[in-house]
């Protein structure tokens, strides 16, 4: 399925990435139980099947399995709950619980129905190949989104920042080098037709990746080169693909770090920059290394 393209709005952002939580029983699909499939509101990456979702009486969705892949869980903040993030884009769901004997799978994902989008399944969107997301730094995210938007498969790109301590950083804070984010670029491409490799590989033949203060003229932290990744397996590939550019004589300072959150520029002058301006990246130019 494309992810949907609006903009998410205040409340969507308390909630996906400030992780605030709905007030009970207000959410749209707390007692939706048509066949389907719920799909993260801000990527659009497969969460959920309707099939697995039963009425827990508690005033949010409830789930007793998620799609294989498509959910992390991880300590919350608090100390005692454990939070649910979307796998590909960090998105904040809910929590999951075990032990309540509501279902024979003793599970309970509780999630906000604002961190989720109902595909029906009627719908061709339902039916479609799942999408998959690379998370990739390489300098100015005009230049990295340029590029990467010419492959073939990918279905989406969005610019924004990770890698820092610093919540639902502005444009201007990521500039000053301090606040430990990177600009990057989510892409959202279909697996049926360019893999995760071919995405790195073209990511690969469009910087210089042995550059380790930045990139081109833009220097600093911020510019620093790095694949973010969700999953383990992502984090094989990537390295594969690093041993394939080392066994050429090159000596990569490309970055491997797991995804926390990805926090997209809100600020439409940013993306697709280069489409609107019809210009070609500064810093970025495509030579074929892999």
């Amino acid at each position: 399925m494309k992810p949907a393209t609006e903009p998410l709005t205040p409340l969507e952002q308390q909630v996906i990435e400030h992780k605030a939580t709905e007030v009970p029983f207000t959410g749209k699909y707390v007692d939706l139980f048509a066949p389907g499939t719920y799909h993260c509101r801000r990527c659009g990456a497969a969460l959920y099947r309707s099939k697995d979702k039963f009425d827990a009486h508690c005033g949010w969705p409830a789930f007793d399995a998620a799609i294989p892949g498509a959910v992390r869980e991880l300590p919350d903040a608090d100390g005692v709950r454990t939070e649910c993030v979307c796998a590909a884009c960090g998105a904040h769901l809910g929590h999951v619980f075990s032990g309540e004997g509501w279902t024979e799978r003793n599970t309970r994902y509780c999630i906000n129905s604002m961190s989720m989008v109902f595909v029906p399944q009627m719908d061709p969107r339902a039916e479609a190949s799942p999408t998959e997301v690379a998370v990739l730094a390489s300098g100015c995210f005009w230049g990295t989104e340029y590029w990467l938007s010419r492959l073939e498969g990918v279905l989406s790109t969005e610019v924004g920042y990770a890698g820092g301590w610093l919540r639902q950083p502005s444009y201007q804070e990521v500039k000053t080098g301090g606040t430990g984010h990177l600009e990057c670029v989510r892409v959202v491409f279909d697996p049926a037709k360019v893999s995760y490799r071919q995405v790195l590989r073209q990511y690969f033949n469009t910087f210089d990746f042995e550059q380790a203060d930045g990139q081109g003229p833009d220097i600093g932290p911020q510019y620093r080169s790095a694949i973010f990744y969700t999953d383990l397996e992502k984090k094989h590939q990537a390295e594969q693909v690093l041993d394939e550019l080392r066994e050429k004589g090159y000596r990569p300072v490309t970055q491997l770090r797991p995804l926390d959150v990805f926090y997209p520029e809100q600020q439409d002058y940013h993306r697709h920059y280069y489409d609107k301006t019809g210009d070609t990246p500064y810093c970025h130019l495509w030579r074929e290394v892999l």
